[in-house]
């Protein structure tokens, strides 16, 4: 695989604090995509870990790193999204892909501004922010969130206060710190990288975190990210390009809460 390749079409991730292998999907859109240039997927087992090979060949990041994930189920659901491809190659529907490209090249280096990006998203939570009304607004924040909240407080002694509307609540430090040791335990980059996709999603490190730790499932965390949005679309109806949008990410949310399972062994 050319190294312009996978620059071109992978990213760099250039910025760590604010990495987002979703947001480079986006960027990554072009009107014309490769040709596929290998026939034959497999992974092998190395000292990097479970590698990437096309055609027998090691598949390689920007930055000539093996493209390989710490265990066999991981580098499996990679493995699938490259034979997957069909004559061209779309790098929006391999959100596998970006997450590895983004743990193996940036991610491992720079552990600590990635884990304050997730802290940072619980300073100003999505599920601390609720709506004063309508009704079956309030109602649906409250049973989608209410279970988020009270995870982070059984799991790990943290209690988040709440706001009405958008009025910014500071929450205790020590409730935001009290996070840190569950996004920590997540050590393989790809492992962290996928948490921040989930957090990045959901607009919530308390979702992420929920999703990691099996209280809720990928499409259930993704519902409680998408609950304000969901109800307006309810209110308004949606259009094609709105749906295509929520689909992608639906899918970036799933892949990313598999991946964390995969490599959870």
């Amino acid at each position: 695989m050319s190294n312009r390749f996978s620059e071109d079409w992978f990213g760099d991730g250039e910025d760590p604090a604010r990495l987002d292998p979703v947001r480079t999907a986006r960027a990554a859109l072009k009107p014309q995509r490769p040709k596929r240039f290998y026939t034959e997927v497999s992974i092998e087992s190395s000292p990097e870990g479970f590698r990437l090979l096309l055609d027998g060949r090691p598949a390689r990041s920007k930055l000539k790193r093996p493209l390989a994930l710490e265990t066999e189920a991981a580098a499996s659901l990679l493995a699938a999204e490259w034979a997957a491809q069909g004559e061209e190659i779309n790098p929006a529907t391999m959100p596998v892909t970006r997450i590895a490209h983004a743990a193996i090249d940036h991610v491992a280096e720079t552990r600590e501004a990635v884990v304050a990006d997730i802290l940072a998203y619980a300073g100003t939570d999505l599920v601390c922010y609720r709506a004063g009304e309508p009704e079956k607004l309030v109602s649906l924040q409250a049973r989608h969130w209410d279970p988020v909240l009270a995870h982070a407080q059984a799991r790990y002694g943290a209690r988040f206060l709440l706001s009405e509307g958008i009025t910014h609540v500071a929450q205790n430090p020590a409730a935001i710190e009290a996070l840190r040791p569950g996004i920590l335990r997540h050590e393989p980059a790809a492992a962290l990288a996928a948490l921040h996709v989930l957090t990045t999603v959901s607009g919530s490190a308390l979702i992420a975190l929920a999703v990691a730790d099996g209280v809720l499932t990928a499409d259930a965390g993704y519902d409680a990210g998408e609950v304000d949005a969901d109800f307006e679309l309810d209110l308004w109806g949606a259009d094609e390009e709105a749906a295509d949008r929520r689909a992608a990410r639906l899918a970036d949310f799933r892949a990313a809460a598999a991946l964390l399972r995969a490599l959870a062994g």
